[in-house]
C-alpha cells in the first residue's frame, strides 16, 4: 500500500513519519528544495517527545510517477488546486483522496479533480512544529475523525482507517464528519486570526474581556452560517471546546501568527473567517466580525507585501 503525503510540512512529516514507522510504504511531497534536500541527505530528524532520525522518500509532486493506494492532503489550503494539478499523473482507478487541511470548502476544490467516490474528508487535532529543513518536532497526542463523502468509497476509507490506527494515529470513521470539520474551523477562525492581528499568544487573547467578546461573536456567525449550510453545529458545545482548547494552548502562538507575523508567508484567511463571510453573503446572513477580520488580515499581508 503506497501512500503519498502531498505537503510535508509538520504536520505531513508527522503522519508520514508515524506510517512508515508502523510499516507502511509512505513517500513526502513537498516543493521546498531545502526541505527536501536535508531529508535527502540526513534524514527526517525528530525532536519532542520522540528522538529519532529516519530515512524517508522525498521528492517534489511531479517527480513522483507510481500510482498511489492512498494520497493524504497536508498541503496549504491556498495550495490545494496547484497540488492537485502536480499530482494527476499518480492518481489511478482506486487512489483514494484524504483532505485533513484547515478551514472550510475543500471539497469543492477536491471533486474538480477527484471522483467522489473517492475523497475523504477529515479533521485532525494532531500537532507539530517544523523547526527548519528536515526537522520536525512531535509532541502531545490527537486524533483524526474521518468519512467518505460518497457512501460507496465508506470501504476504501474504513481501511484507511485501519492502516492509520496501526500508526497510533487514534483515527475514527465518523458517519457525519461536518460538524467537527466546522468546529475545528471555528477554533482557527477564533484563535489564528486574532493572535496574527494582535501579535499574542491564544492565552494573551483569552485573557481579555474584548477579546473573549470578539471570540464569542465569531463562533455565533460560525454557526448561523455552519447552520444554513446544512451543518447540525450546537453553539455552546463549539463555545466550550473553544474555551478547553484555549487553555490547553494558551502558551501557543497560532499557525497563521508564524506565516503572516513570524515568517511573512500568505495565511489561510479565506479558508476560515473569510469562507464565512462569503457564505454568509451567499445566504443573506451578516457576518461583520468574520468580514472584517477577512479584510484586516488581507491589509497586512499587502502592508508587509505578501503575494
Amino acid at each position: 500500500m503506497l501512500t503519498y503525503i502531498a505537503g510535508a510540512g509538520a504536520m505531513g512529516c508527522r503522519f508520514g513519519y508515524q506510517l512508515q514507522k508502523a510499516g507502511y510504504d509512505v513517500v513526502l511531497l513537498d516543493m521546498w528544495e531545502d526541505h527536501i534536500k536535508a531529508i535527502k541527505e540526513n534524514g527526517l530528524q525528530v525532536e519532542g517527545d520522540i528522538n529519532d532520525n529516519v530515512k524517508m522518500e522525498i521528492m517534489k509532486p511531479t517527480e513522483a510517477t507510481e500510482e498511489a493506494d492512498y494520497i493524504i492532503l497536508f498541503t496549504k489550503a491556498m495550495q490545494l488546486p496547484t497540488m492537485l494539478e502536480s499530482i494527476q499523473q499518480i492518481i489511478g482507478e482506486n487512489t483514494k483522496v484524504l483532505c485533513l487541511l484547515n478551514g472550510l470548502g475543500h471539497e469543492d476544490v477536491i471533486k474538480q479533480y477527484i471522483p467522489e467516490k473517492d475523497i475523504i474528508m477529515g479533521v485532525t487535532v494532531w500537532t507539530a512544529g517544523l523547526k527548519g529543513p528536515g526537522k520536525v518536532h512531535l509532541s502531545a497526542t490527537g486524533t483524526v475523525n474521518l468519512q467518505a463523502i460518497d457512501e460507496s468509497g465508506k470501504e476504501g476509507a474504513e481501511k484507511l482507517v485501519d492502516m492509520m490506527n496501526d500508526a497510533k494515529l487514534n483515527v475514527t470513521y465518523d458517519e457525519d464528519v461536518l460538524p467537527s470539520i466546522w468546529r475545528k474551523a471555528c477554533v482557527n477562525g477564533t484563535m489564528n486570526s486574532n493572535c496574527a492581528l494582535l501579535d499574542c499568544t491564544i492565552g494573551e487573547l483569552f485573557a481579555t474581556e474584548e477579546g473573549l467578546r470578539v471570540v464569542k461573536e465569531i463562533i455565533h456567525e460560525f454557526v448561523l452560517v455552519g447552520e444554513a449550510s446544512g451543518v447540525k453545529l450546537d453553539e455552546q458545545e463549539i463555545t466550550d471546546y473553544v474555551m478547553h482548547t484555549s487553555e490547553v494552548a494558551a502558551a501557543h502562538y497560532p499557525s497563521m501568527h508564524q506565516d503572516l507575523v513570524q515568517n511573512h508567508r500568505p495565511t489561510e484567511i479565506d479558508y476560515l473567517n473569510g469562507a464565512v463571510a462569503r457564505k454568509g453573503k451567499e445566504f443573506g446572513i451578516d457576518t461583520p466580525y468574520c468580514e472584517l477580520i477577512t479584510d484586516l488580515i488581507h491589509t497586512k499581508e499587502k502592508v508587509l507585501g505578501i503575494k
